[in-house]
């Protein structure tokens, strides 16, 4: 999963990306307005942690436009201003959940977990799909009762087909959640992993589509 992180003041902003990296998510950061519109325009997100004191603008500015272009990822506003007026509005322009600082990263974590969670339709930690089991906080997968050993990246390529649904995937889309939009990737390299990932759970495990992309079947 690919995390949207806003935050000006370095030593709170890498405190948070080390939290979050070493849960397993892929984090881009921005310092101001002006950079987290930009990222938000280019890449899809499935979490924004948002400041609202920036050097450029009120963060609150970021939110009005992603909830504007009817982007419906999930948005953690993590800030100093403590009053319930300010936590109000940001709750009513569109956040899912407020934090006032200081904070503990645990917390952090936690509340980012429960909103993904949230987003998915999914009331714990585990997602089961047929033979699929996934323990999306331990990063662990399960085929027909077994636990199959993954890497990183096979672990967050499957994840991803697997909260999709009943829907393709495309290559880019995968590119994007699995390998953070690296560009020295070469596109085959998805053809690649989902190989891996037939090779460890079953040939039918992952249907392929010319023109589509690649879908779960379970």
């Amino acid at each position: 999963m690919r995390l949207l992180l806003v935050e000006d003041e370095p030593e709170v902003r890498w405190l948070l990306w080390e939290t979050l990296e070493e849960a397993g998510w892929a984090v881009d950061e921005a310092a101001g307005v002006g950079e987290a519109t930009a990222l938000l325009e280019a890449f899809p997100y499935d979490l924004l942690v948002l400041d609202l004191a920036l050097p450029d603008g009120d963060g609150l500015e970021v939110l009005r436009l992603a909830r504007l272009r009817g982007m419906a990822l999930p948005v953690l506003i993590l800030t100093a201003r403590d009053a319930p007026e300010a936590r109000v509005r940001g709750l009513e322009e569109g956040a899912d959940d407020y934090l006032v600082k200081p904070f503990y990263p645990r917390e952090v974590l936690a509340r980012t977990r429960a909103l993904l969670r949230r987003s998915r339709g999914l009331a714990h930690n585990w997602l089961s799909l047929g033979r699929l089991e996934l323990d999306l906080e331990g990063r662990r997968a399960f085929w027909q009762g077994r636990e199959v050993r993954l890497s990183a990246r096979e672990y967050t390529l499957l994840e991803a087909l697997a909260l999709r649904g009943e829907g393709f995937c495309p290559r880019e889309y995968l590119l994007e959640k699995v390998w953070n939009g690296e560009e020295s990737v070469d596109p085959r390299t998805v053809d690649t992993y989902v190989k891996y990932l037939r090779r460890k759970l079953a040939p039918d495990a992952i249907e392929t589509v010319r023109g589509l992309g690649y879908r779960f079947v379970g």
